[in-house]
């Protein structure tokens, strides 16, 4: 097991992609903060995957509130006895034409997507300084490295967190914490099995591999970047998109 002794915070831990990460790192014997605002799945998932041999817990958590994080972080520190691992993935979607998006909805988006980042990784460090280092990572996007029309504020806070990401690398290397982003293509999610036949298959067709990607592929991803595996990799923006950016 990778992250046998190994203590993580997931941020949207309760569904979609942060769920299946918590399920990768459990299986790889980490202990799991699951950090959320939807406290009816968190709380289920916590008590689906706790054991004897595994501790896995749940906190309600607003990552562009600043006490919530830094409640979080000492949670997780003195529930596990320090912070290995982070991994920023709670997030929000947007789409408006630029000229439509209201500047309030423009702030909420910065706020949850790259804001919420921020404050993790500031936490997440200051915990990781005192145990001698650890694993960042960040959930980015295709969309931090190409543009797409009407998602000006989606497609600014992932290109900042892409850059925010290289930043604390470089800023962190020396304290062996390690900071890495990973960034998605269009994976299968309830939201897109909302959409109809055409676009869903006009989003396949963006990714020469000819389908859309899997949230547990993701997952695999982040239980990398967060193992010793990946003991010489920061500052990395690792795309895991099927080749959607590489045409």
């Amino acid at each position: 097991m990778r992250l046998k002794g190994k203590s993580a915070i997931i941020t949207g831990g309760a569904s979609g992609i942060g769920e299946y990460t918590v399920r990768d790192m459990v299986k790889e014997g980490a202990n799991v903060l699951i950090a959320d605002i939807n406290d009816e799945m968190g709380e289920k998932l916590a008590a689906e995957l706790n054991t004897e041999q595994t501790n896995v817990i749940y906190q309600h958590v607003d990552v562009s509130n600043e006490q919530d994080i830094e409640a979080m972080v000492n949670r997780a520190v003195n529930e596990f006895g320090k912070l290995d691992i982070i991994f920023s993935n709670a997030g929000i979607g947007a789409m408006s034409p630029t000229t439509d998006l209201p500047y309030e909805e423009w702030k909420k988006v910065i706020s949850i997507n790259l804001d919420g980042v921020f404050l993790c990784a500031k936490h997440a460090i200051k915990a990781m300084q005192q145990s001698g280092g650890g694993s960042v990572i960040n959930c980015a996007s295709i969309l931090g490295h190409v543009g797409q029309a009407a998602t000006a504020s989606y497609t600014a806070a992932k290109g900042g967190v892409v850059n925010l990401t290289r930043a604390l690398a470089v800023e962190y290397a020396k304290e062996n914490i390690r900071v890495n982003a990973v960034c998605p293509g269009y994976i299968e999610t309830p939201l897109l099995n909302e959409l109809d036949e055409a676009m869903k298959n006009h989003l396949i067709s963006l990714h020469p591999m000819g389908r859309l990607g899997k949230p547990e592929e993701i997952a695999k991803a982040v239980t990398f970047l967060a193992s010793e595996d990946a003991s010489f990799v920061t500052g990395a923006n690792l795309l895991v998109d099927g080749g959607y950016t590489a045409q």
